[in-house]
């Protein structure tokens, strides 16, 4: 049986995004968007077209805004996570109800919620200052992948490294410190990249309900309100782009903390 030559990433990479332009230009070009209306599906062309008429600060403005927000939300949602996942090791009956919680978190309905958070929370007081309330949003995203990875990583010890701790009169915060944190990184560091593009969604999200003026959740509800279909495909391109963009930057940062855990959380970078 022949060997098969191993496919260097790049090149699938490269022939996968001309793929699917290629596809986009084709129902572009089939579907008839109507007399006197922008294009339901814009052509590549046009998209592009549209992004540089707009200006380069038309866009950076409004994706600054949201980056705060979504890094915010990043880092406070996987702060919370990852101490609520350390105190259920030294406190183990308290894993059921974290569990619980973080279902809740997953399953709460945004649409249903957002005026509230929105009532309470406000949105942004001034053009460029950042809402509380995509902030929150973009955390809540990121709870419960944090916790479900965690929690598996700081319970996939190796038991007999555990019991040695043990014999030897170590506590529970022992354990933690020096076999569970080792063993969870690389599952961690998983849940933290895909926490990534959940936080960004998760800002424009609640961006619709509270932001003000500038955001790039603005830029879509004003684009879709006015039929600017070739401002709205850049502005979901160039969110695709930068949330891709900060999966891979975390990738690059879980190699270089953990160079061992490179077969899992680094995998996907």
């Amino acid at each position: 049986m022949p060997r098969r030559l191993p496919v260097p990433s790049w090149l699938a990479a490269t022939v996968g995004i001309l793929v699917v332009i290629a596809v986009w230009w084709i129902i572009a070009v089939l579907v008839d968007p109507g007399e006197g209306r922008h294009a339901i599906v814009p052509t590549p062309p046009a998209v592009i077209a549209q992004v540089v008429s707009d200006g380069f600060s038309f866009y950076t403005n409004a994706f600054v805004v949201t980056l705060r927000e979504a890094g915010f939300g990043y880092l406070a949602g996987n702060v919370v996570a990852l101490v609520l996942c350390a105190l259920v090791l030294v406190l183990p009956p308290l894993e059921g109800v974290l569990n619980q919680i973080a279902v809740i978190s997953y399953c709460l309905p945004l649409v249903a919620i957002g005026p509230i958070l929105k009532l309470i929370l406000g949105g942004a007081t001034s053009t460029g200052d950042t809402s509380a309330t995509a902030t929150f949003v973009a955390g809540l995203s990121v709870f419960f992948t944090t916790v479900v990875g965690s929690l598996l990583g700081l319970k996939a010890s190796d038991r007999a490294a555990l019991d040695v701790i043990t014999v030897y009169g170590g506590s529970r915060l022992t354990q933690l410190r020096k076999v569970r944190i080792v063993s969870a990184i690389p599952h961690v560091l998983t849940a933290l990249q895909i926490a990534v593009p959940a936080a960004f969604l998760g800002a424009i999200l609640g961006e619709y309900f509270g932001a003000i003026d500038l955001s790039v959740g603005t830029l879509l509800l004003t684009s879709q309100s006015s039929g600017q279909s070739e401002r709205l495909w850049g502005l979901f391109l160039m969110c695709a782009f930068v949330a891709i963009i900060g999966y891979g930057l975390v990738g690059l940062v879980a190699r270089a903390v953990a160079p061992w855990a490179r077969g899992t959380a680094g995998a996907g970078a």
